[in-house]
């Protein structure tokens, strides 16, 4: 028999707001945890993907928050929860935020990928709960943007792969900041790669709630291998991909799942990637396709495989065979969630059937593996209903303002602009092709000169022929102050012209007046 949340002991004003999104009974991770954080005391959780841990640590942190209101205090916030990706951040965020609403408590989510002045903006403003990833709150705290001396919850979600992507020492370092004696939540399908050293140092006699033995995730989806020629292999993951209900498939590099989505859209199979070569506005732009319906696929990298949760995903497609078993869980695990049915199929060509036997192994799976073709019945049964093909439509491509067109006969020095000022003062020529002094460098080639009031360099021999230093001009010969005037003038008009002239330091003789 199902147990209300209201039995658990959640406020009834939480209670309602769940009963307004259809969640009215409690999954057995929240009925096993929520009277222990309730009551403020650190809880290791154990459960498997989609098994509604998010919930089991969100509403003790939203109720006992509530329970205790204070002024917000600029940069001081007073729950954290952090999360290994950004997905998984965003997700949670939007489980956390309407019952923060309710709650009359303030929310944001820091992660890295994007600008950190919203950020920045949100902390001075004063939040009660951050939802963060461990590498841009760490830069945030190292500037004083976010302080944790005033933290009173803390909650740490997929530890174990914090600990997989590297990130424990960081997070080490954070939780180093936090007060003693707060409380402490922390959720990880298992205890290996350095979690239960986590779990020594901060949970204060935690109370454990393993639900789920760790492998059970993956068996209650149903699951299929099928072998298939390298020849055939794109074939079938056009036909997989043609089905009604949303599907996911999983690649091994970014730019095989870039190329895999574009094939698929150009075959009337609308899909869309996602993969860590993607900006975080495309994220989520693709992600809110998936999620809407518009793209009936996400071709995905490993970085789906936690925390992204798009309700009727009935599919779940290994293109590539993930590396290790964890992968393979947590990829099958975007199907069959929270109690819903879902299939995984494996599409392996006979020279990985070695290491794909290997991998279901050693997660805990026993899948006959079948020789299939594209009109195989065991595909048809897969696939479903098959939806009509949808033209592609290629993306609009954004496009920079072309610069303005010069009227007829106009040349740059005409421009009021950076170029003109510049040859107005002797820079560089505006004529194509021609760099510093080549009017005057051209002109001792040809033998003309495009400035007439300057005469070309006169010729140098030998020693003989150079001037001696005396010779270039004396003293007697410097213009006096009168007629300086005259030379800027010619300055100018040498710089009109194109040519670069400084002006001479000293007297010039006629032989070097074109220096």
């Amino acid at each position: 028999m199902s147990v209300t949340f209201s039995a658990l002991g959640v406020p009834e004003y939480l209670a309602k707001v769940l009963a307004d999104s259809g969640i009215e009974s409690a999954f057995p991770i929240q009925e096993a945890t929520l009277p222990s954080t309730l009551a403020g005391g650190d809880v290791l959780g154990r459960g498997q993907t989609g098994s509604g841990k998010t919930l089991a640590f969100s509403l003790p942190l939203v109720a006992r928050l509530a329970d205790r209101p204070q002024r917000r205090k600029a940069r001081f916030p007073r729950a954290l929860i952090m999360a290994p990706t950004r997905e998984l951040a965003t997700q949670i965020a939007k489980t956390v935020e309407p019952l923060a609403k309710a709650a009359g408590l303030r929310t944001t989510v820091i992660y890295g990928g994007v600008a950190q002045s919203r950020q920045e903006k949100a902390m001075n403003e004063g939040v009660d709960i951050v939802i963060a990833c461990p590498g841009r709150l760490d830069d945030l705290i190292k500037q004083k943007i976010v302080d944790l001396s005033q933290l009173e919850i803390s909650v740490l979600d997929e530890a174990d792969h914090m600990a997989d992507m590297g990130f424990l020492p960081v997070v080490r370092r954070i939780m180093d900041r936090m007060p003693t004696g707060i409380q402490h939540m922390l959720f990880s399908a298992t205890l290996d790669n350095g979690v239960d050293k986590v779990v020594k140092r901060y949970l204060s006699h935690p109370t454990i709630h393993s639900v789920d033995a760790p492998k059970a995730a993956v068996n209650t989806m149903e699951h299929h291998v099928f072998v298939i020629s390298n020849d055939d292999k794109k074939d079938l993951i056009r036909v997989l991909a043609q089905g009604t209900a949303r599907r996911i498939m999983f690649m091994r590099t970014k730019h095989h799942a870039k190329k895999m989505a574009l094939t698929l859209s150009k075959a009337g199979v609308p899909a869309v990637d996602l993969h860590g070569n993607l900006s975080q506005n495309a994220r989520d732009r693709n992600l809110a396709a998936f999620a809407s319906g518009e793209a009936k696929v996400l071709v995905a990298t490993d970085v789906a495989a936690r925390g992204v949760h798009v309700d009727g995903v009935e599919l779940v497609v290994h293109v590539d065979p993930p590396a290790e078993h964890k992968a393979y869980t947590h990829r099958s695990g975007r199907t069959a969630r929270a109690g819903s049915d879902g299939t995984v199929v494996t599409i392996c060509t006979p020279d990985q059937q070695g290491d794909v036997s290997t991998l279901l192994k050693q997660a805990g799976l026993k899948v006959p593996f079948e020789k299939v073709n594209l009109n195989s019945p065991v595909v048809a049964k897969v696939v479903g209903e098959v939806a009509e093909l949808v033209p592609y439509v290629a993306p609009a491509q954004q496009t920079r303002n072309p610069a303005k067109k010069k009227p007829a006969g106009e040349s740059s020095n005409a421009r009021g602009g950076r170029g003109g000022a510049r040859n107005a003062r002797g820079g560089k020529p505006a004529v194509e092709g021609q760099s510093r002094g080549g009017e005057r460098r051209r002109s001792d080639r040809d033998g003309a000169s495009s400035q007439s009031e300057r005469p070309a360099r006169a010729p140098r021999g030998g020693n003989a022929d150079r001037p001696a230093r005396g010779a270039r001009g004396a003293n007697a010969e410097r213009p006096s102050n009168s007629s300086r005037g005259t030379r800027t003038g010619a300055r100018n008009a040498g710089g009109a012209a194109g040519g670069r002239s400084r002006g001479p330091r000293r007297a010039s003789s006629p032989t070097t007046s074109g220096r």
